[in-house]
């Protein structure tokens, strides 16, 4: 019987070393999951020519043995698949520590191809950014580099119709920065939109009918996904808020008329593994209701 025991216990051993071998080495650096998805985005004039929008989030520059390989891959995805606009979602710096700059220039490094694609790109920060004190620097770079931070704004972007599609950026929940009746407050009532946040908890507080395509990251999905296990994965460490963690948020979340996508981003927070949660891509192909 002891024998059993021992050999059992051996075995699970094993599984355990292969299991966060996989979630350290493989997933997270070789597996890029590239998502897309259709949607019919009213404000869009009929006979409007599709906008393709690419979604990334989550780089996390300055979390120990980041994923810098990865953003550097999902970056050239995006410059490859030419989309009209690319968006993206925060979380640009993990933990700076007293100088910012140094992830600073690493974050721009890592994008730059896409930074010199000539692809309108539009960026919030994440509460990351905020808590690791790279907010001014963070803005001041990516804006040099053609990239606007919004902050509870919206903008058009170029190139998409006499109608143009509106981006609107919604600043973080923490630490307390989402404004999302200020956000909406300059945008035309009938214009074809996507509100882009970095923290999926703003998106309950938007008005109806003002996001049919809304976008976020910070979830990792999970990062560890393992079932049965939510006690080691983002659902446990950040459970004093009600989020949507993975994909489509459920119909019934939000107000009417409203749509939520969560992108799993690229990035780490604690510890770096994924398992079951691999860095994303996303891609929207924007097209005119039926």
């Amino acid at each position: 019987m002891g024998r059993w025991l021992v050999r059992a216990g051996l075995a699970l051993l094993a599984v355990l070393v292969l299991l966060i071998g996989y979630g350290a080495l493989i997933e997270p650096r070789l597996v890029l999951d590239e998502e897309r998805e259709t949607v019919e985005l009213p404000g869009l004039a009929a006979g409007a020519d599709p906008i393709e929008v690419a979604l990334l989030a989550d780089v996390q520059i300055g979390m120990w043995w980041a994923n810098t390989g990865m953003v550097e891959r999902a970056a050239q995805r995006a410059v490859d698949a030419d989309p009209d606009v690319v968006l993206l979602g925060g979380d640009f710096v993990y933990d700076a520590g007293p100088d910012v700059d140094p992830e600073v220039a690493t974050v721009l490094d890592l994008l730059d191809p896409l930074l010199e694609s000539g692809i309108p790109t539009y960026a919030v920060l994440g509460n990351h950014d905020h808590a690791s004190g790279a907010v001014t620097e963070l803005t001041t770079a990516l804006e040099g580099a053609g990239v606007p931070v919004l902050v509870n704004e919206s903008v058009p972007v170029p190139g998409t119709g006499t109608d143009p599609l509106h981006v609107v950026g919604i600043g973080a929940s923490r630490p307390g920065v989402a404004d999302p009746g200020q956000a909406l407050s300059g945008l035309p009532a009938d214009a074809p939109r996507v509100v882009l946040m970095h923290n999926p908890s703003a998106f309950p507080d938007l008005p109806a009918d003002s996001a049919p395509l809304a976008v976020a990251g910070h979830t990792h999905c999970g990062q560890i996904a393992l079932p049965g296990t939510p006690e080691w994965s983002y659902l446990g460490l950040t459970d004093e808020e009600e989020v949507v963690v993975d994909g489509w948020a459920p119909e019934d979340h939000g107000a009417d008329g409203n749509a939520l996508f969560v992108t799993c981003g690229l990035g780490f927070s604690v510890v770096p593994v994924r398992i079951n949660a691999p860095p994303q891509v996303v891609f929207f192909e924007l097209r005119p209701p039926a």
